[in-house]
């Protein structure tokens, strides 16, 4: 009889040879800024390049298809259709020394020493998978994972190679009989037996994986793909993770670790996104890249689980993927390779005659190549370097992808206040966590006590060894966004462009102003212009009081290090025409007053009387007391501290009339005159804001329980904890003095301390400057020092606030540094209410006012 024939190719469903490295290849940073996409935005078409492709280094011909390819220790091993494993040293390549694991088909796996070149393990499997088609190999637990035809996943666990009772080989594939290799020919003879088959006990410990290290149908289809990583938030560990692609179009995530000395495979999640298999998987960072049937290319974001683009590449499959120095090889099934920064397809060249089966990036020093191999039974090494340099990459992110990215924050809808989205508010953390990463932060997530979201945490080294920081703070939840009542003109959490706006939950506060900011420093990073540290923290619990953040950030503090100025972008301009900074926010206390009489509501007819304390009356004469003529608030020493206005803030608000007389319409201007704004920012107020009762609102019952909401605004120079306790205290003294025979309770929420800026520091003279230049404001004083009412005036406004942000006074006390805030927004963004906006002018011009701000404070 004939000999055996060989096995079709690995684009057909079988046999290959596959190669592993426990160690990852060389691979030169770098990424997109951001992998992310509207949910409604189609595939991206990759089918026109811009440019040829790369210079052919050197070619190897061989007798065989190339199924699989690595570079380790300055040799490049292809593994061939025919079982052989090619080993090849061309100039300039080195790497690393690690052993090689090779795959014959149905046969075994092989283990070698690249420095040897001699056998170390053959490992079969007890049961008859068919083809092998993937492999990784785990240098932590020190196992080796399968992908099979079968549809299963297998592993070997070196570490407990010798607690594993000794294979008596009646499962070796040389034992088996294939149902037609091995059936019956013309003549009733079989096809002969290759003496490979047959199990060595001289070259290489003979290894089995037992029934229990097998986990039956991984995929309803082949097992086409698999890799591993370390560490990602999903899955809250430090467990690695194994992914796998199949032909059932899935890709699967496992969590593998070591459970009572054995390992643990378990199932995290599944990506699904249609019924074409995956071919091909590519990791960076936590954006994952997989090769379908018929041409698509789809990038998933693993901390989120998400889908976040689908880029055509061509027509046919995806056979290879390779990644790294910010750009994304794919090898099709027509030969052709294509290189993509960006989801863009900078260079398309015909690699190989046929099908491109196998590529892998590497690089030496500052050269970088991409090694490809095919079924045209050749390996391919392309020269990257000049190539790259030759490319006029966009280093600085666009615009556009400032939206993309603004589009995907917003399509969380991180509302810290309801427990039913606190998954959504993980997610969008960790997203933007990986958003800061891929621009070049040290990034993390510090945890906060309790069921409270985390702080996102990025770091940015500046090139400047000065010491100074620049500390941005932000919150990334959001008020709750019913559109029960249609009130909203579209869906509050997909982001919608009308007429220069953009429209969604979040967008104004405080999401655009957040990613402005990261995208100014992706911009220095990018022209390696920043030169101060830049340390973001961006909490999310801010709507609901932000707590735990105080704690957290002390418990870290040796993390964020010394900061030099503080800045935020969490306020608006009180206009819509014309910047402004903000520098003074008024602080809160928060206090619950209950009164509680007997143990049960009463019948008015029947128990009401004068010789009755009742708790309502009680509470509303309580809260009479609290203020006197003109709503002055009565609480002694209330307004001890309450600065006086000075000569220099006067001129600030006569600037201000005069601009609002210009800009504002009529109806509007009483409310935003001199009188009224001072009112509303340097002075106290006090609110009740509601009354609760133990009865329904029935006209005839006495409840026996009564209880009032009430806040007090404060302004700068008071201190909220004292002011806590004066209200406790009075209200204490003054129920006493009710005489009555019901109870007090008070309750005072964590009160927020006002906070008042010095607008001549530096850091808001490097504020102005960057507001006058980039919205084109006059710095020239008119001679009178008066600005007319034909002209645009000079500077940007200064405003004060009569909204608290609870972690701007913390911050400064904590780190003894100055705090300034750009508003970002203009006063008709409806933060907090239906339809809420942000300008694109505005978001773009304060992207530019962040970078100079960035930029000249880490020169100062």
């Amino acid at each position: 009889m004939p000999p055996r024939p060989p096995r079709p190719t690995a684009h057909q469903g079988d046999g290959r040879t596959t190669l592993a490295v426990p160690e990852q290849l060389h691979d030169t940073d770098g990424s997109d800024i951001d992998g992310s996409r509207s949910p409604s935005s189609k595939k991206q078409n990759g089918t026109q390049a811009e440019a040829p492709g790369p210079v052919l280094f050197h070619k190897v011909k061989n007798q065989r298809s190339i199924l699989s390819l690595l570079v380790n220790n300055g040799k490049i091993f292809a593994g061939t259709q025919g079982g052989e494993i090619l080993v090849q040293r061309p100039e300039r390549l080195s790497g690393l020394t690690a052993v090689l694991i090779s795959l014959l088909g149905l046969v075994a796996e092989n283990v070698w020493c690249t420095r040897e070149f001699n056998r170390i393990y053959s490992i079969y499997s007890t049961f008859d998978v068919g083809d092998v088609f993937c492999i990784a190999y785990s240098s932590t637990l020190d196992t080796i994972f399968l992908g099979a035809q079968n549809t299963s996943m297998q592993w070997y666990d070196f570490s407990r190679k010798n607690q594993k009772p000794r294979p008596n080989f009646s499962s070796h594939p040389s034992q088996r009989t294939h149902k037609f290799f091995d059936s019956k020919g013309p003549g009733g003879s079989s096809t002969p037996r290759s003496e490979a088959l047959e199990p060595s006990f001289h070259d290489g410990e003979i290894l089995e994986i037992g029934a229990s290290d097998i986990i039956q149908y991984a995929h309803y289809g082949y097992v086409y793909c698999m890799l591993l990583t370390q560490s990602l938030s999903i899955a809250d560990s430090n467990d690695e993770i194994l992914i796998s692609g199949g032909g059932d179009g899935t890709i699967k995530l496992w969590r593998l670790a070591k459970s009572g000395g054995s390992v643990s495979v378990q199932e995290l999640a599944i990506l699904e996104s249609g019924d074409g298999s995956v071919l091909s998987l590519a990791l960076k960072d936590t954006l994952l890249y997989s090769g379908r049937l018929e041409g698509d290319v789809n990038v998933w974001d693993l901390d989120t689980r998400q889908l976040i683009q689908t880029i055509r590449v061509s027509n046919v499959d995806i056979l290879s993927l390779a990644v790294g120095s910010g750009l994304l090889f794919t090898g099709s099934a027509n030969g052709r390779a294509k290189m993509f920064e960006r989801y863009k397809c900078k260079a398309e060249w015909r690699a190989h005659d046929e099908l491109i089966l196998a590529s892998v990036l590497t690089s030496e020093g500052n050269d970088h190549y991409l090694v490809t191999g095919g079924n045209d039974d050749t390996v391919a090494i392309w020269d990257l370097t000049g190539f790259l340099n030759k490319q006029p990459m966009s280093l600085r992110p666009s615009n556009e992808q400032l939206v993309q990215s603004l589009t995907r924050f917003v399509a969380f809808p991180t509302v810290s206040s309801r427990p039913e989205h606190a998954e959504d508010c993980r997610q969008g953390a960790s997203w933007l966590k990986n958003c800061f990463k891929r621009i070049g932060a040290q990034t993390d997530l510090l945890k906060i006590e309790g069921a409270c979201n985390p702080i996102v945490f990025a770091y940015f080294r500046g090139r400047s060894r000065s010491g100074k920081k620049i500390l941005f703070y932000g919150h990334y939840d959001v008020i709750s966004a019913e559109n029960q009542q249609q009130k909203w003109t579209s869906d509050p959490f997909v982001l919608q462009g009308r007429d220069g706006f953009l429209y969604g939950r979040g967008v104004s506060d405080n999401k655009g102003p957040i990613l402005s900011a990261a995208y100014a420093v992706a911009d220095l990073v990018a022209e390696k212009n920043l030169e101060t540290d830049v340390v973001f923290l961006i909490e999310g619990e801010e709507e609901c009081g932000s707590q735990g953040f105080e704690q957290a950030v002390r418990k870290h503090k040796h993390s964020i290090g010394d900061v030099t100025w503080i800045l935020l972008a969490n306020s608006y301009w009180l206009s819509n025409d014309f910047p402004c900074l903000t520098y003074g926010l008024r602080g809160v206390v928060h206090a619950r007053i209950t009164i509680e009489g007997g143990p049960k509501d009463l019948h008015s007819g029947v128990a009401g009387s004068n010789l009755k304390n009742e708790p309502l009356k009680d509470l509303v004469a309580l809260l009479a007391t609290l203020t006197g003529p003109n709503n002055r608030i009565t609480i002694p020493s209330f307004y001890t501290n309450v600065l006086p206005i000075s000569a220099e803030e006067e001129q600030w608000y006569a600037a201000i009339s005069r601009t609002l007389s210009q800009t504002t319409p009529r109806k509007a201007k009483a409310q935003q005159d001199p009188d009224s704004l001072k009112a509303k920012w340097r002075e106290p107020s006090f609110t009740i804001h509601g009354f609760t009762t133990s009865s329904s609102v029935i006209s005839t019952i006495i409840p026996h329980l009564a209880s009032a909401e009430i806040s007090f605004r404060l302004v700068p120079n008071q201190d909220a904890q004292e002011i806590s306790n004066a209200l406790v205290s009075y209200l204490t003294d003054r129920f006493r003095a009710l005489e009555t025979s019901n109870s007090i309770g008070i309750k005072v929420d964590h009160p927020v301390d006002p906070w008042l800026g010095d607008p001549n520091n530096e850091i808001y003279q490097t504020l102005e400057e960057a507001i006058v230049e980039v919205w084109g404001l006059r710095k020239s004083e008119p001679s009178n020092g008066r600005t007319q009412d034909n002209e645009k005036p000079q500077r940007p406004l200064y405003i004060r606030e009569g909204g608290s942000i609870p972690a701007i006074r913390f911050l400064e006390k904590e780190f003894g540094a100055p705090a300034a805030q750009l508003p970002v927004g203009q006063a008709s963004d409806n933060a907090h209410l239906e339809n809420e906006r942000l300008r694109l002018l505005n978001l773009y011009n304060s992207r530019e006012i962040f970078k100079r701000v960035f930029e000249r404070l880490g020169k100062n």
